[in-house]
């Protein structure tokens, strides 16, 4: 605003009143008065009486002051401009903070309808079939044939979307009884009791078991309705706790990591114990809970059409996952139960009578191989798996297994995989530089690919079983 247009302002305001003043909103005024007068409100100005104006004016047209009062009015002009810049900050945020409110909406919809989606793939492959006396029950994210006699799910069927690599949400541990069950879960008290203590903390009086998740909780992590629901006691079994938090764990991330490498896909899981009357029972416990010997997991990739099973004893375990593996068919057989069984019939012949671990573990894809089985060893051989219970003993023994890969470290010396490449390797054999002429042959091409048998005894290397082998005849060529 120039020092004129202020003049102007100031004294373009008339006041036809009585009083002589400038009422705040009943001015009459000439074409810039009613802006002037607006100002004055905003600002909460009180009435200016027509003489201090007039004068004013006077003082402006002799020039005297007149910087001062432009200034003074430039002063007020930009008050009420930041007020004005204010009031738009203020008017953006409440916008912002309504299209939150509008964005949470929407992502509640969002999962809302991807749970259905769940639902609708479950019964597009088929739930398994229910025994006498089980009953279905269905939640958010899966379905699970609920065995009131042994009061745990005989199986539990779920999902795992693409959504889970993305997935934020963290678990809950909102461990509760599964109300939708008619007849009524198992329940806290039948894994643990726990006592308040005077200063108000709980002491703990646990019966030996984890409550261990069929439909792991961490596949759910893309919805924190699902995740919740994953704790409830109808998704638990009695697992102990080397078992639980081992090598069923293991497997649990392993199904996940499939998703991780195969991006876009999704797989249909079923889980469950190995269910028999003669099962021991948590006596301590209020509902009596079975505790199974056996737990096994169903995986399928309808699109890639495959499929793996698996069946673990429920205690802790060094043995590789793979070694584990069945096809479904085989858990068909063992639990009586019919996977998938919306599939075409050729279709899912196709696929249930598949048992590929390269498929579903990348190690085996680059090279990795199963220990050797038991009977395919003679009279005196052991595998790697074996080897582990041999180190420290003072005797010398026959390992066989498959050199999968190796290297020569920076002084010279020569390391082997056996059956597993590094750092997974079940055994390893040590061959020092300076015992690597007693070799008539180059040792890291000429061994790796072959199945061999290793003469000596088993040390302890970083953890690790370890042979130390300085002849030739120490390792045998088997094919």
């Amino acid at each position: 605003m120039t020092f004129f247009t202020c003049i102007s302002f100031l004294g373009d305001i008339v006041n036809p009143n009585p009083g002589g003043l400038c009422p705040p909103k009943a001015l009459a005024c000439t074409q810039m008065a009613p802006l002037a007068c607006h100002w004055l409100q905003i600002l909460n100005v009180p009435p200016v009486p027509l003489g201090i104006l007039l004068h004013l004016r006077q003082m402006m047209s002799k020039q005297i002051g007149g910087r001062i009062i432009a200034l003074a009015l430039s002063f007020v002009c930009g008050i009420c401009t930041a007020q004005n810049i204010e009031r738009n900050l203020e008017d953006i945020e409440a916008k912002i903070a309504a299209l939150e409110r509008n964005r949470e909406a929407l992502q509640q919809q969002r999962e809302d309808v991807k749970l259905q989606l769940v639902q609708n793939a479950l019964d597009k492959v088929g739930l398994p079939n229910l025994k006498q006396g089980d009953a279905l029950v269905w939640h958010r994210a899966m379905a699970l044939g609920y065995a009131e006699a042994y009061e745990q799910a005989r199986w539990v069927a779920h999902v795992i979307l693409p959504d889970v690599v993305g997935g934020a949400v963290s678990r809950t541990n909102n461990f509760r009884p599964d109300t939708v069950v008619s007849t009524g879960s198992a329940v806290e008290a039948d894994y643990f009791l726990k006592h308040r203590t005077a200063d108000g903390s709980y002491q703990y009086d646990g019966f030996g078991y984890d409550r261990g998740h069929l439909a792991p909780s961490a596949d759910f992590r893309w919805s924190a309705k699902a995740l919740s629901e994953s704790y409830l006691y109808s998704n638990m079994s009695p697992q102990l706790d080397g078992f639980n938090r081992g090598i069923w764990a293991d497997l649990e991330d392993k199904i996940r990591a499939y998703v991780y490498l195969h991006p876009g896909s999704t797989l249909y899981v079923v889980t469950g114990p190995l269910l028999d009357p003669q099962l021991p029972k948590i006596e301590r416990g209020v509902n009596k809970v079975a505790i199974p010997k056996l737990f096994w997991k169903v995986v399928l990739d309808l699109e890639a059409k495959k499929s793996l099973g698996f069946v673990i004893p429920n205690a802790e375990s060094s043995m590789p996952l793979e070694t584990y593996s069945v096809s479904v068919d085989s858990v068909e057989q063992l639990t009586g139960l019919n996977f998938f069984s919306n599939l075409e019939t050729g279709l899912a012949a196709q696929i249930e009578c598949q048992r590929v671990n390269a498929d579903w573990f990348a190690e085996v894809a680059s090279g990795d191989v199963e220990p050797v089985p038991i009977f395919e060893l003679k009279r005196g051989q052991i595998n790697t798996i074996i080897a582990r219970n041999s180190v420290g003993m003072t005797t010398e023994v026959e390992v066989v297994g498959k050199v999968v890969g190796g290297r020569v470290s920076r002084a010279g010396n020569v390391l082997l995989n056996i059956d597993k490449q590094y750092p997974n390797e079940l055994l390893s054999v040590f061959i020092k530089k300076e015992d690597i002429p007693n070799f008539g042959y180059d040792i890291l091409p000429a061994l790796k690919g072959k199945r061999v048998a290793i003469w000596g005894k088993v040390a302890e290397l970083g953890g690790k079983p370890i042979m130390y082998v300085s002849k030739q005849k120490a390792i045998e060529i088997l094919e």
